[in-house]
């Protein structure tokens, strides 16, 4: 997946208590996507047709709001995804900690594994119709199942909750419609996107056993803590914007 490179050289001098830029875990420690993650559905399969019909249904939000934002989150901004969700424009010199925290946080031992071993063509290599993103042979080439953009983005959404927890309910909201652009983009299936949230929600459990993690997780708590007085604020009439085209559901 595309991802912004939070880790700029602002954060690098941060919080020099912790050198390691790394994941937090090592590959032996992620759970087994494999064990956890349900198999795609079968060809044929009433989930399978369901995963198509979705497909269909969501190329009519082509140029839509809900398009639009579908296609910024092809790009894996956190803190500007999160923005009116945190309440707070942030980005990585102002936050370094925080940038830290979700740069190091990662699902790709779990999400590759488990593409590697399934190979679902993406929906739009079974259906003809546009998507959001171009096809690539690199897109077509990476598996539909489970979406990684989806994993990461819940993973950073319950990340920002406990960083935020007076936010959490608008977090945990923009993470579940991050996941629900994949599949108004095109790129992912309906089975793709819920199987990214459970590998998200998987990993975050496991983090917690990870000093570093802990130890970056409380920095950045205390670092937003002291931005809510200082940081700019998004902008209220776009936040309320956002809000409403994000109402556009996929299924």
């Amino acid at each position: 997946m595309i991802r912004a490179p939070l880790a700029a050289a602002a954060l690098m001098l941060a919080a020099p208590a912790v050198q390691d830029q790394g994941p937090y875990l090592t590959p032996a420690q992620y759970p087994d996507g494999m064990a956890i993650l349900p198999p795609p559905p079968a060809p044929d399969s009433p989930a399978a047709a369901l995963d198509l019909q979705v497909f269909r249904d969501t190329r009519r939000l082509e140029g839509s709001p809900r398009w639009k934002i579908a296609t910024e989150d092809v790009t894996n901004d956190p803190l500007r995804r999160n923005a009116c969700a945190l309440g707070l424009a942030l980005d990585a010199g102002r936050a370094p900690a925080l940038a830290r925290l979700l740069d190091r946080a990662g699902t790709g031992p779990v999400v590759g594994r488990v593409k590697a071993a399934y190979q679902v063509p993406r929906p739009y290599l079974r259906v003809e119709g546009p998507i959001c993103e171009p096809k690539t042979a690199h897109l077509a080439g990476n598996g539909d199942y489970p979406s990684g953009h989806t994993a990461n983005g819940w993973l950073e959404a319950l990340i920002l909750a406990e960083v935020a927890p007076d936010r959490a309910t608008a977090l945990l909201a923009r993470g579940r419609a991050f996941g629900e652009s994949r599949a108004i983009c095109g790129s992912h299936s309906k089975s793709a996107v819920e199987a990214g949230y459970l590998a998200g929600a998987a990993i975050f459990a496991v983090l917690h056993r990870a000093p570093a993690f802990q130890h970056d997780l409380a920095a950045a708590r205390s670092e937003v803590d002291r931005l809510r007085s200082t940081a700019p604020r998004p902008d209220p009439a776009q936040c309320k914007a956002e809000d409403e085209v994000l109402k556009v559901r996929p299924w």
